[in-house]
């Protein structure tokens, strides 16, 4: 007779540290599984021979009669990280008479728990989430350019151009430069670069400190130095972090003073107004500043409906979008409330217009110029990243934890969570120590105007209602893309009473199983895309005559 008790975990399967709270990123297994033991042995207790169990033994108990039950039941959140546990009752109700029809309780289902995905965006907390995360970043973000989806198709042909802003200086960095690129990929750069720093003999400054402000090393993409102050010390920690609090007021007082520019324009040569629409990613820098990627789109106003989205005059073009960006990014600047460090506050600025703004204007057609697809792609891949590119990960911060993670005299980062600590004692940027894990940075990491594009609640609809019709083919009723009350006539209501129990899931066994479902559906989802991608650049080739 074989006797396995039932297992139990409390092993955490996020990343990072596992050093939490049950109920946060954790399981419910007890903390020593060597504890657990498999009986293996008919024998008296005293000979019987005792092993740890092991997450295979328990997803082979997982494996028996009802595994598939199971498997339905945990699949909507079967890919997910660190699920959410819910626990109560779901309520079946008439919609036309409002009577309850029938109850179920969360305990006659497996686990006794609904499990739901987490849905959490940052691809080094939770791959699965983050990948449908970032699919629906890049439909809203597409659909902006190409039209669909409820937006008016007319809006590829207004002007659009892609633009990266950039943060100043704040004290020599080692960086990575290389004037021309002959690689494809950029992320994958294998190109010569430059020097990092370099100066002629004798003449390298040397700073307060003792230390030459000088590099003449060419880094290579993995280099551990890249993003580190030449001299610690001379490094404007404070007013790097002050810039990332305050980098959402100045996106949004540039995007202003552009669309300023370009009405002067319209009444200069007796043309109605216009407006801009906007998508917009946040990313990290390796020296832990955010610098912007934005797409924005010239539309028109129309004066009876100004919430439609019709194209701009046509005396307006892409070189009138590139100029009146330019003159934003040099004009517009702002200034922080004082500080006891810094009583007249810090000036908020863009970098230096020749370095630190690119524009590039956006067609639909491939070629040397930036398409829809690629602006798409490029910025749904940045929605899901975080600081982790400055090699700083960590949840949110307390006077507990902080110690972990901040150093005056430390490295670059400890540093920079220092002095978001510290600056943040004072009223007027008390939002620092809130987001001191991000380097000061509050702002969410995809941002879009109203008018630009469908929604993610949209997008989350037509997912909802593919799944519960599965239609077959890639074409949905025109009403997908409304929200979720208004996708059927439906007789009855799912209403759930629900209570959050904890976060992980049950079993590390149980992790892996779902894990792995989860991952072959995708690898074969993802190889059924790469097949039709293959057959319709097949037909797209002319026939040999």
């Amino acid at each position: 007779m074989t006797h396995i008790p039932a297992p139990r975990s409390a092993l955490a399967l996020a990343p990072g540290r596992t050093s939490l709270r049950p109920g946060t990123g954790a399981n419910t297994e007890p903390a020593h599984p060597t504890q657990l033991c498999l009986t293996v042995s008919p024998l008296p207790p005293s000979k019987i021979t005792r092993r740890p169990i092991l997450a295979t033994d328990t997803a082979l108990i997982r494996g028996g009669d009802g595994y598939f039950d199971w498997l339905d039941h945990v699949w909507p959140a079967a890919g997910c990280t660190r699920p959410i546990r819910l626990l109560g009752h779901l309520d079946t109700v008439d919609t036309r008479t409002g009577e309850v029809l029938a109850t179920t309780p969360t305990s006659a289902l497996p686990d006794g728990v609904i499990y739901k995905a987490c849905g959490n965006r940052r691809h080094i907390v939770c791959p699965s989430c983050a990948y449908t995360y970032q699919g629906d970043a890049y439909q809203l973000i597409r659909t902006g350019l190409t039209g669909g989806k409820t937006v008016p198709t007319t809006v590829n042909s207004h002007p659009a151009v892609f633009a990266t802003l950039t943060a100043p200086s704040f004290g020599p960095v080692h960086a990575r430069h290389v004037k021309h690129h002959t690689c494809r990929d950029k992320t994958r750069c294998g190109c010569r670069p430059d020097p990092c720093h370099a100066r002629r003999t004798g003449t390298a400054e040397v700073c307060p400190h003792g230390i030459t402000l000088a590099c003449f090393a060419r880094h290579e993409s993995s280099d551990q130095r890249l993003g580190k102050p030449l001299c610690l010390d001379c490094y404007d920690h404070d007013h790097h972090v002050i810039w990332n609090q305050h980098a959402g007021e100045l996106w949004r007082r540039t995007k202003q003073a552009a669309e300023r520019y370009l009405n002067r324009l319209a009444r200069q040569r007796r043309l109605p107004s216009v407006r801009l629409s906007h998508g917009k990613a946040a990313e990290y820098q390796q020296r832990g500043i955010v610098h912007f990627h934005a797409l924005l789109r010239l539309d028109g106003i129309d004066s009876i409906d100004l919430d439609a989205v019709i194209p701009p005059p046509s005396g307006f073009t892409v070189a009138d979008l590139d100029d009146a960006i330019r003159y934003a990014v040099i004009h517009t600047r702002t200034t922080t409330p004082g500080h006891p460090e810094n009583p007249g506050g810090w000036p908020i600025t863009w970098g230096d217009p020749a370095k630190a703004l690119d524009i590039r204007p956006i067609t639909l057609h491939t070629g040397d110029t930036v398409t829809d697809a690629m602006v798409a792609a490029y910025l749904a891949k940045y929605a899901t990243k975080g600081t982790e590119i400055t090699g700083h990960a960590s949840q949110r911060l307390t006077p507990a934890t902080v110690r972990l993670y901040a150093d005056p005299g430390g490295d670059h980062t400890a540093r920079l969570i220092a002095a978001c600590w510290t600056l943040g004692e004072h009223p007027d940027h008390a939002k620092l120590r809130r987001w001191a894990h991000m380097l000061g940075f509050g702002g969410h990491f995809l941002t879009k105007a109203r008018r630009y594009s469908i929604t993610f609640a949209a997008l989350r609809a037509a997912r909802i209602h593919y799944r519960r019709t599965q239609t077959q083919g890639p074409d949905h009723p025109a009403d997908a893309f409304h929200r979720q009350d208004n996708l059927g006539d439906q007789t009855t209501l799912i209403v759930g009473t629900l209570t959050y129990v904890g976060t992980g899931w049950h079993t590390t066994a149980d992790a892996l199983l779902a894990n792995t479902a989860a991952d072959q559906a995708r690898r074969r989802h993802q190889a059924g895309r790469e097949e039709l991608a293959h057959e319709h650049a097949q037909g797209q080739q002319p026939h040999a005559a």
